[in-house]
């Protein structure tokens, strides 16, 4: 159009009140592109920045340096990085000094070409989110896995509190156990209390339930009154939580040299956990850090304990020793009757530790109660 304007009043001598009426534009626009054209030529009358030349509310270079450094630091380390986070550092500088806000920081990201847009990613309306009302309520667990620097394989255990996201453990194993679990979940009792309600996937360490029976975690859950739940199987969102850590855990150990035994994997991860817990500003908790949401309020308690006994019977054979074998608490025990009886086929009445061995016939061969340390249970203690 302004290329045309000028041609049309320079080289056809046309007016420029008939260009302004007939294309609808006004003259001090067209004597504008005129001045530009007699200083620069065509070139000039190419469409300019309407960026003003300055600005005195615009974010000042050394701040933009300084988020643009922290962001690339919080990254090379393995940590959130994003502007939130950002945010919440530079608000830790000498009192008096100015942070941007947070929008202000995303836009900064973004002009830097340091955020780049995720069109696969659901929408947030798309999303149906639950959190506990109180600390303890709910606990999640699982277990992920992780390779050392030989390629020797590892698993991770993590506990996760579900209203203020306190990394409760995590901890390193070989392969992880019932007992494991078990050892995880009471040290983290013994630290924040039992919570009302525990939930886990439907792995074999977690619970016994598929296969008609009960692991040790389960047990304790019962005697300490504490409600276990399950996510349905092929649902992971059930444990999203717990998932999305999993998530951050990796991308922080992904920056760290890689561990060559358990010991070394096992202190990085108590670092990330301590700086999740108390440095780490959670953008779904208003931007405090798990452990001060954690102790923002008062905590849940288990329910009651159920006042009832686990009943179950086994058969067995005595072996050539005079033994039988009994699993209590996932742990095997034998079981003395005598010499006499080996062949013979019994069975075992068991309320959970107190153990009556019968014949078919019912004929009483040995009342005991299990003693749960003793891998052997002799005869004297009958």
């Amino acid at each position: 159009m302004a290329r045309y304007l000028i041609e049309a009043h320079v080289l056809e001598g046309r007016s420029v009140s008939e260009l302004a009426v007939a294309h609808g534009v006004h003259r001090s626009w067209i004597y504008k592109l005129l001045a530009r054209y007699r200083d620069g030529g065509v070139q000039a009358l190419q469409p300019r920045s309407r960026r003003p030349c300055s600005c005195k509310h615009a974010t000042a270079q050394e701040t933009v340096d300084a988020i643009v450094e922290l962001r690339e630091r919080l990254s090379e380390e393995g940590h959130d990085a994003g502007a939130a986070t950002i945010a919440y550092h530079l608000a830790q500088q000498p009192e008096g000094a100015w942070t941007p806000s947070v929008s202000t920081i995303w836009r900064i990201l973004r002009r830097e070409g340091l955020i780049l847009p995720q069109p696969q990613k659901r929408p947030r309306s798309s999303l149906i989110r639950f959190q506990a009302d109180m600390p303890n309520e709910m606990w999640q667990t699982d277990i992920t896995h992780w390779q050392l620097a030989d390629d020797s394989h590892a698993e991770i255990l993590n506990m996760i509190d579900d209203h203020s996201r306190l990394f409760l453990a995590s901890r390193a194993f070989p392969t992880v156990k019932a007992t494991d679990v078990l050892d995880t979940f009471q040290q983290a009792v013994d630290m924040h209390g039992p919570p009302f309600s525990l939930l886990s996937d439907n792995g074999a360490v977690f619970t016994g339930t598929p296969r008609g029976g009960k692991v040790v975690l389960q047990s304790e859950l019962g005697r300490l009154g504490v409600q276990f739940k399950n996510s349905r199987p092929y649902h992971p969102q059930t444990c999203g939580k717990i998932e999305r850590l999993h998530q951050t855990l990796k991308r922080y150990l992904d920056k760290q040299t890689p561990a060559e035994t358990l010991a070394e994997l096992q202190h990085q991860l108590d670092t990330f956990v301590r700086y999740y817990n108390n440095v780490r500003p959670h953008r779904a908790l208003g931007k405090r850090t798990p452990l001060q949401a954690y102790s923002a309020r008062i905590k849940a308690k288990p329910a009651t304990p159920p006042a009832q006994t686990h009943y179950r019977v086994r058969n067995d054979t005595v072996d050539a020793h005079g033994k039988v074998t009994l699993r209590y608490m996932s742990k095997l025990h034998h079981i003395a009757l005598g010499r006499a009886h080996k062949g013979r086929h019994v069975k075992l009445q068991i309320a959970d530790q107190s153990i009556r061995v019968i014949t078919p016939d019912g004929e009483l061969i040995r009342q005991l109660t299990l003693d749960p340390t003793r891998d052997y249970q002799p005869l004297r203690h009958t």
